[in-house]
């Protein structure tokens, strides 16, 4: 019944998009699933989530055309006897078979082996590892052996070691695996990292491979792309989806017109912008692709927006003069009780940031005077000048100085002058060219005098390079002279 329901969905997609050529490939061609989801462990921690993940993506795939194997909370038998059928299975659907094994839940690395934990694994030597568990290549020398031209592997597994009380098991998440030709092989985070298991009933991961897979038109390498945005954004850059791929031909999870160049360009860049706070990229979007199929949602993100930033606090009252008065009192006198007295009276305040690095300042002389067995008080001149600024990188700059330094591009010119100018790089990683190159860079900021000396001071209160190290439209030297201005009282 599933693969028949499967067929009829491909025949609509074929009516709807009307291409017949690519969805009779694929819908011919038998399309082969093992889907493994463990996370009832009885030796190990157990996990929330793989089981109803592992269900979430046996629909998803049933959806498109799948034949699904579903094991829920496998065993070492079980998930050894079912990897050889499926091995049977591809062998007997020939070489246009599709074949995808997908598994969630405990998985450990051992000497560059990925190893996938059955829900019976127990394990006091690591040198039983492969013993108890099952290793992933297993599943590849199956599909090496079937010699059909599909397999896609797809392991949602680097959530934690389960075994860390074992020395020899301490590298963290999974190691990258090599393949056979004509295999696509997807991680839910970066090789040695650890993925999030997910709150919701669902890893971050597989609820975005369940959003992308009905997408129609998107060849599998795109697909995983917006995946990888989409779990970037989800887990506030926690987690970057990883993959690699040896593929020699085509696939699409779902059949349709394959989105041009330009259409997946809007396809990455509005997933990048939708759950985003800040107006900017939403604006951006929204003049890059006006007549988009997103406008409507990108209106209606932006208006929530606007009105989240109009909505005032409750009862706001102005604290900015007691605060410049106590971080005043301060820097005047060095004191470690002045700087904690403002923090304990504005933990979150214009001033916090400083303050606690003062106090890391101060709190290292002190111990480097422990150490020296200095009885003697830093002075307060010795205080200041831990505080002073970075020199700046040429004259002392003033808002209409030309800059000696910084990349070529800016050289020469003041700030004022490129308050006014275009950026060098783009201000939003993955933006087309054409919605900043010779664009106005106070199109989207509003750069003021004031508002630059601001952010300068900023700057300088960072007291390191680190944080105007960072790229920047016109690079980290714009912001090493913006450093220096604010240091000279934004003349």
């Amino acid at each position: 019944m599933r693969v028949t329901i499967g067929r009829m969905a491909v025949l609509i997609t074929l009516l709807v998009w009307g291409m017949a050529g690519i969805a009779a490939a694929q819908s011919d061609a038998p399309r082969i699933a093992l889907i493994v989801g463990n996370g009832g462990y009885s030796s190990v921690t157990p996990l929330d989530n793989p089981v109803s993940d592992a269900e979430l993506m046996a629909q998803t795939l049933e959806a498109r055309g799948f034949v699904v194997t579903l094991l829920p909370d496998a065993n070492q038998v079980t998930m050894n006897r079912a990897i050889a059928q499926f091995g049977r299975d591809l062998r007997k659907g020939g070489k246009d078979a599709t074949g995808l094994f997908y598994y969630a839940g405990h998985a450990v690395q051992s000497f560059g082996s990925n190893y996938l934990l059955p829900t019976d694994a127990s394990l006091i030597n690591a040198a039983d590892l492969s013993l108890v568990a099952v290793p992933a290549q297993a599943v590849l020398r199956q599909m090496f052996s079937a010699k059909n031209k599909t397999n896609i592997v797809i392991l949602d597994a680097c959530r934690n070691n389960p075994f860390d009380d074992i020395p020899e098991l301490n590298d963290n998440g999974l190691a990258e695996m090599k393949s056979p030709t004509g295999t696509f092989l997807a991680y839910s985070t970066a090789p040695g990292a650890v993925a999030l298991d997910g709150v919701g009933g669902n890893s971050p991961f597989t609820l975005a491979l369940a959003d992308q897979i009905p997408v129609a038109g998107l060849p599998i390498e795109q697909m995983f792309k917006n995946v990888r945005v989409e779990v970037i954004e989800q887990t506030g850059g926690q987690q970057t989806p990883w993959d690699s791929s040896s593929l020699t031909n085509d696939f699409f999870f779902t059949a349709g017109v394959p989105l041009s160049a330009e259409e997946q360009a809007e396809e990455q860049l509005w997933a990048s912008v939708q759950n985003s706070t800040d107006p900017v990229p939403v604006v951006l979007f929204m003049r890059g692709y006006p007549n988009s199929k997103y406008i409507d949602e990108a209106r209606a993100l932006l208006d929530r927006i606007v009105d989240a930033e109009r909505t005032p606090a409750a009862e706001p009252v102005d604290t900015t003069a007691e605060q410049e008065r106590l971080i005043g009192i301060a820097q005047s006198s060095g004191s470690v009780a002045d700087y904690e007295a403002y923090l304990a009276a504005f933990p979150e305040g214009i001033y916090a940031e400083f303050a606690a690095f003062e106090l890391k300042i101060l709190a290292e002389k002190a111990e480097r005077a422990t150490a020296q067995d200095e009885t003697e008080e830093p002075s307060v001149v010795a205080s200041v000048a831990s505080r002073a600024p970075a020199a700046p990188m040429g004259p002392e700059l003033t808002f209409l100085m030309p800059f000696t330094s910084g990349d070529p591009a800016i050289m020469g010119k003041s700030i004022e002058e490129l308050v006014t100018g275009s950026p060098l790089f783009s201000p939003i990683e993955g933006l087309p060219e054409e919605l900043w190159k010779e664009q106005n860079c106070s199109n989207c900021h509003q750069w003021t005098k004031e508002a630059l000396c601001t952010q300068g001071t900023t700057y300088v209160n960072a007291g390191d390079d680190e944080a105007v190290s960072k790229q920047h439209p016109y690079g980290g030297g714009f912001k090493l002279n913006l450093r220096a201005w604010a240091s000279g009282g934004c003349k």
